[in-house]
Formats: structure tokens, C-alpha cells, sequence
């Protein structure tokens, strides 16, 4: 269910941004600001990626907050790292610069 989710382009760039903003998150304003989607588009997106567990909301007085849920963004790539290459993890390690 989370793979689907992050399969869609505007869900992973969604994913990206939050990421990218950390804990504290954004609003959905700044959000929608930030990618060119239109709130209405926006909502659609945010509701999918909470319920596949990859983000959370929480209301700070009238305003609501999305952010990433890192256990579980942690959870899928270790899942992702552990099946990679018949088992081989070592295979998906990311080259240092």
C-alpha cells in the first residue's frame, strides 16, 4: 500500500516536499504553493499518503500540518534494502561521492 501510494507523480512529489521540510512540516498552502497543484488536487493526494501510513496531520490553532512519519519512510527502505537483489543488500548501497 505504500509503494502505491508514492507510484502516483504528484503523491511522491508531495512525499518529496515533506520530506525535504522535515518534522515541523508544512501546510497545505505552502504546499500546494510550493508544487503548482491545486488545493482541491492537494487534498486528494494528502488523504492517500495518510492512509497508507506515510504522513501524518496535526492542527497547530486553525491551521493543519502534514508532515512524514520517518519510522515508517525508514521502515519501507529498510524492507526495500532487504529484499533488493534476491536478498543481497549489499548490491543497493549507494556509492559514495
Amino acid at each position: 500500500m505504500r509503494l502505491a501510494a508514492l507510484a502516483q507523480e504528484t503523491r511522491l512529489a508531495v512525499f518529496r516536499a515533506l520530506v525535504q521540510a522535515g518534522p515541523d512540516g508544512l501546510n497545505p498552502g505552502l504546499l500546494a504553493e510550493t508544487l503548482g497543484t491545486a488545493q482541491a488536487t492537494l487534498s486528494f493526494h494528502l488523504k492517500e499518503l495518510k492512509n497508507a501510513g506515510l504522513i501524518q496531520a496535526r492542527q497547530e490553532s486553525r491551521f493543519i500540518f502534514y508532515s512524514v512519519d520517518f519510522t515508517a519512510m525508514n521502515e519501507l527502505l529498510s524492507f526495500l534494502t532487504e529484499n533488493c537483489c534476491g536478498g543481497d543488500g549489499s548490491v543497493c548501497e549507494v556509492a559514495s561521492s
